[in-house]
């Protein structure tokens, strides 16, 4: 089964440290975790001691009441929304929760159900998906038969093609948003065999 820890270190390489960047629609946010969007969350409470204090922002890393904060919020808000520890292959968990803190756990779930249903072979290995972003038993069943008969790399690459096209098409609405391609590129991983 997959492992939280393993998945939240690899994400965390792409969320940072603190950042107030202004045109970041989630407004203040550290190691990814928008204040705007997370304001009752207890960290920012530490994080607004901090900046009082000398060596702010590095006497956040320090902090291990604030470092724990981040990973409980992660897995209650990102991990256990899809179910992370029961999921049968640790790149594919991976994938599905970097991609959940960074588009949401609806928008991942979703890009799984699609990527399962085209991958399906015509509905022989299990029945298509509704393709509503909530992960239940039957998101699971079909990822475990897909597993039984396919390796996981083929499904990571439609997840990839399905998260860069939506960088694209938001990119396209919101050209304001072209500041971050780079860093959500990063994210979108097409070198699996």
């Amino acid at each position: 089964m997959a492992d939280f820890q393993a998945a939240l270190q690899r994400t965390l390489v792409h969320e940072g440290g603190y950042v107030r960047d202004p045109k970041d629609r989630g407004g203040e946010t550290y190691k990814g975790i928008a204040r705007r969007f997370n304001q009752g969350w207890e960290g920012w409470a530490r994080i607004d001691r901090a900046k009082r204090a000398r060596g702010f922002p590095r006497n956040l890393e320090s902090d291990a009441t604030l470092q724990a904060a981040v990973g409980a919020l992660y897995k209650q808000h990102y991990w256990d929304k899809f179910q992370g520890d029961a999921l049968p292959d640790q790149s594919v968990a991976e994938e599905l929760f970097d991609t959940a803190v960074n588009l949401g756990v609806g928008r991942a779930v979703e890009f799984l159900q699609r990527a399962l249903n085209v991958l399906n072979r015509e509905a022989a290995l299990y029945d298509d998906l509704v393709t509503d972003g909530l992960f239940g038993r039957k998101s699971l069943a079909a990822l475990r038969a897909y597993l039984k008969n396919d390796k996981p790399e083929t499904l990571l690459k439609v997840l990839n093609v399905l998260q860069g096209m939506h960088y694209v098409n938001y990119m396209t609405q919101s050209p304001e948003q072209e500041k971050f391609a780079r860093g959500w590129f990063k994210r979108v991983t097409l070198d699996v065999a």
